[in-house]
Protein backbone atom coordinates (compact mmCIF):
# COMPACT_ATOMS: atom_id res chain seq x y z
CA UNK A 1 0.00 0.00 0.00
CA UNK A 2 1.58 3.37 -0.50
CA UNK A 3 1.75 6.34 1.41
CA UNK A 4 -0.49 8.21 -0.69
CA UNK A 5 -3.73 5.94 -0.61
CA UNK A 6 -3.23 5.70 3.16
CA UNK A 7 -3.56 9.48 3.51
CA UNK A 8 -6.47 9.30 1.29
CA UNK A 9 -8.27 6.43 3.53
CA UNK A 10 -7.31 8.29 6.78
CA UNK A 11 -8.96 11.77 5.28
CA UNK A 12 -11.60 9.38 4.25
CA UNK A 13 -12.26 7.46 7.62
CA UNK A 14 -11.87 11.41 9.55
CA UNK A 15 -14.85 12.56 7.38
CA UNK A 16 -17.00 9.71 7.93
CA UNK A 17 -16.00 9.61 11.89
CA UNK A 18 -17.32 13.78 11.73
CA UNK A 19 -20.29 12.49 9.27
CA UNK A 20 -21.26 10.24 12.01
CA UNK A 21 -20.68 12.74 14.87
CA UNK A 22 -23.15 14.94 13.42
CA UNK A 23 -25.94 12.05 12.58
CA UNK A 24 -25.35 12.04 8.70
CA UNK A 25 -25.06 8.70 8.46
CA UNK A 26 -24.97 8.00 4.92
CA UNK A 27 -22.53 10.11 4.23
CA UNK A 28 -20.11 8.37 7.29
CA UNK A 29 -21.08 5.08 5.56
CA UNK A 30 -20.09 6.11 2.23
CA UNK A 31 -16.88 7.72 3.67
CA UNK A 32 -15.93 4.61 5.75
CA UNK A 33 -16.51 1.92 3.34
CA UNK A 34 -14.16 3.95 0.81
CA UNK A 35 -11.34 4.09 3.22
CA UNK A 36 -11.83 0.61 4.20
CA UNK A 37 -11.45 -0.27 0.15
CA UNK A 38 -8.27 1.56 0.42
CA UNK A 39 -7.04 -0.82 3.05
CA UNK A 40 -5.69 -3.61 3.67
CA UNK A 41 -8.44 -5.93 5.77
CA UNK A 42 -5.61 -7.51 7.95
CA UNK A 43 -4.32 -4.45 9.37
CA UNK A 44 -4.53 -2.41 12.23
CA UNK A 45 -5.99 0.74 11.24
CA UNK A 46 -7.87 -1.41 8.58
CA UNK A 47 -9.97 -3.61 11.64
CA UNK A 48 -10.13 -0.02 13.31
CA UNK A 49 -12.02 1.34 10.37
CA UNK A 50 -13.95 -1.60 9.79
CA UNK A 51 -14.86 -1.46 13.88
CA UNK A 52 -16.16 2.09 13.24
CA UNK A 53 -17.77 0.93 10.17
CA UNK A 54 -20.13 -1.63 12.55
CA UNK A 55 -21.43 1.10 14.17
CA UNK A 56 -22.29 3.60 11.66
CA UNK A 57 -24.06 0.48 10.05
CA UNK A 58 -26.03 -0.18 13.11
CA UNK A 59 -26.76 3.60 13.28
CA UNK A 60 -28.01 3.56 10.27
CA UNK A 61 -30.37 0.76 10.59
CA UNK A 62 -28.10 -1.61 8.80
CA UNK A 63 -27.69 -4.16 11.77
CA UNK A 64 -27.51 -6.83 9.16
CA UNK A 65 -24.95 -6.02 7.67
CA UNK A 66 -22.81 -4.76 11.16
CA UNK A 67 -23.64 -8.53 12.86
CA UNK A 68 -22.00 -9.81 9.09
CA UNK A 69 -19.27 -7.46 9.50
CA UNK A 70 -18.45 -8.78 13.00
CA UNK A 71 -19.08 -12.55 11.89
CA UNK A 72 -15.72 -11.77 9.61
CA UNK A 73 -14.20 -9.32 12.24
CA UNK A 74 -13.98 -11.86 14.75
CA UNK A 75 -11.55 -13.81 13.06
CA UNK A 76 -9.04 -10.71 12.97
CA UNK A 77 -5.30 -11.56 13.13
CA UNK A 78 -5.00 -8.12 15.49
CA UNK A 79 -6.32 -9.45 18.85
CA UNK A 80 -8.15 -5.80 19.60
CA UNK A 81 -10.00 -5.81 16.55
CA UNK A 82 -11.63 -9.42 17.10
CA UNK A 83 -12.42 -8.57 20.90
CA UNK A 84 -14.19 -5.81 19.82
CA UNK A 85 -16.02 -7.58 17.06
CA UNK A 86 -16.99 -10.42 19.58
CA UNK A 87 -18.36 -7.71 21.92
CA UNK A 88 -20.15 -5.58 19.24
CA UNK A 89 -21.56 -9.02 17.78
CA UNK A 90 -22.86 -10.07 21.48
CA UNK A 91 -24.61 -6.71 21.46
CA UNK A 92 -26.21 -6.69 18.31
CA UNK A 93 -27.28 -9.92 18.56
CA UNK A 94 -28.48 -9.31 21.99
CA UNK A 95 -32.52 -9.67 22.15
CA UNK A 96 -34.33 -5.92 21.44
CA UNK A 97 -36.32 -4.60 24.39
CA UNK A 98 -39.57 -3.22 24.48
CA UNK A 99 -39.48 0.30 25.78
CA UNK A 100 -42.40 2.75 26.20
CA UNK A 101 -42.02 5.37 23.34
CA UNK A 102 -42.04 8.32 26.28
CA UNK A 103 -38.55 7.20 27.38
CA UNK A 104 -37.22 7.69 23.89
CA UNK A 105 -35.99 10.22 22.28
CA UNK A 106 -35.99 10.70 18.27
CA UNK A 107 -32.89 11.60 16.82
CA UNK A 108 -33.71 13.11 13.20
CA UNK A 109 -31.65 11.66 10.50
CA UNK A 110 -30.13 14.96 9.63
CA UNK A 111 -29.21 13.63 5.80
CA UNK A 112 -32.50 13.87 4.67
CA UNK A 113 -32.64 18.13 5.29
CA UNK A 114 -31.78 19.97 2.04
CA UNK A 115 -28.03 21.65 2.32
CA UNK A 116 -29.39 25.07 2.91
CA UNK A 117 -31.34 24.60 6.12
CA UNK A 118 -28.19 23.11 7.65
CA UNK A 119 -26.49 26.27 7.41
CA UNK A 120 -26.80 29.05 9.87
CA UNK A 121 -26.17 32.01 9.95
CA UNK A 122 -24.22 33.80 12.72
CA UNK A 123 -23.58 37.65 13.23
CA UNK A 124 -20.13 38.47 13.47
CA UNK A 125 -20.31 41.07 16.10
CA UNK A 126 -23.04 40.98 18.78
CA UNK A 127 -26.03 43.78 18.47
CA UNK A 128 -26.54 46.43 20.77
CA UNK A 129 -29.65 45.44 21.75
CA UNK A 130 -28.34 41.80 23.06
CA UNK A 131 -25.32 43.51 24.48
CA UNK A 132 -27.20 46.31 26.98
CA UNK A 133 -29.85 44.10 27.94
CA UNK A 134 -30.45 44.24 31.31
CA UNK A 135 -31.89 41.62 32.99
CA UNK A 136 -35.51 42.08 34.40
CA UNK A 137 -36.31 42.10 38.27
CA UNK A 138 -37.46 39.20 40.00
CA UNK A 139 -40.39 39.44 42.23
CA UNK A 140 -39.76 38.05 45.61
CA UNK A 141 -40.70 34.59 45.94
CA UNK A 142 -43.55 34.40 48.80
CA UNK A 143 -43.55 31.01 51.36
CA UNK A 144 -46.15 29.45 52.87
CA UNK A 145 -45.21 29.31 56.30
CA UNK A 146 -47.88 26.27 56.78
CA UNK A 147 -45.96 24.15 54.08
CA UNK A 148 -42.23 24.76 56.42
CA UNK A 149 -40.99 22.85 59.30
CA UNK A 150 -41.26 24.99 62.69
CA UNK A 151 -40.53 22.55 65.05
CA UNK A 152 -37.49 23.56 67.09
CA UNK A 153 -35.14 20.33 66.99
CA UNK A 154 -33.38 21.49 70.54
CA UNK A 155 -29.71 22.04 68.89
CA UNK A 156 -29.60 25.65 69.42
CA UNK A 157 -30.52 24.71 73.18
CA UNK A 158 -27.53 22.20 73.15
CA UNK A 159 -25.07 24.17 71.49
CA UNK A 160 -25.59 27.20 74.30
CA UNK A 161 -25.15 24.59 76.83
CA UNK A 162 -21.76 23.31 75.34
CA UNK A 163 -20.77 27.33 75.09
CA UNK A 164 -21.75 27.96 78.66
CA UNK A 165 -20.27 24.91 79.92
CA UNK A 166 -16.96 25.72 78.31
CA UNK A 167 -16.78 29.03 79.07
CA UNK A 168 -17.61 28.10 82.93
CA UNK A 169 -15.00 25.48 83.03
CA UNK A 170 -12.14 28.35 81.64
CA UNK A 171 -13.28 31.14 84.31
CA UNK A 172 -13.35 28.13 86.98
CA UNK A 173 -9.35 27.07 86.14
CA UNK A 174 -8.72 30.37 85.92
CA UNK A 175 -9.96 31.25 89.63
CA UNK A 176 -8.77 27.97 91.33
CA UNK A 177 -5.69 28.81 91.19
CA UNK A 178 -4.55 25.93 89.33
CA UNK A 179 -0.48 26.86 88.20
CA UNK A 180 -0.51 26.86 84.36
CA UNK A 181 2.49 27.12 82.14
CA UNK A 182 4.89 29.31 83.43
CA UNK A 183 6.39 31.62 80.47
CA UNK A 184 7.92 33.52 82.31
CA UNK A 185 11.48 34.01 81.62
CA UNK A 186 13.54 32.78 84.38
CA UNK A 187 16.36 35.00 86.04
CA UNK A 188 19.60 32.62 87.86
Amino acid sequence: MSAESLEIAKTFYQTGKIAFENGRYREAVENLEKASALLARNSRFGGEVEISLVTVYEAAGRTDDAIALCERLKRHPYLETSKQARQMLYILKAPKLKRPSEWMTQIPDLDKLPDNELKISVPAKPTKSSVQQKPKPTEPEFVDLSQVNTRDNRFIWVALIAIGLTISYLVWLNFSGTPGPDFSPHLD
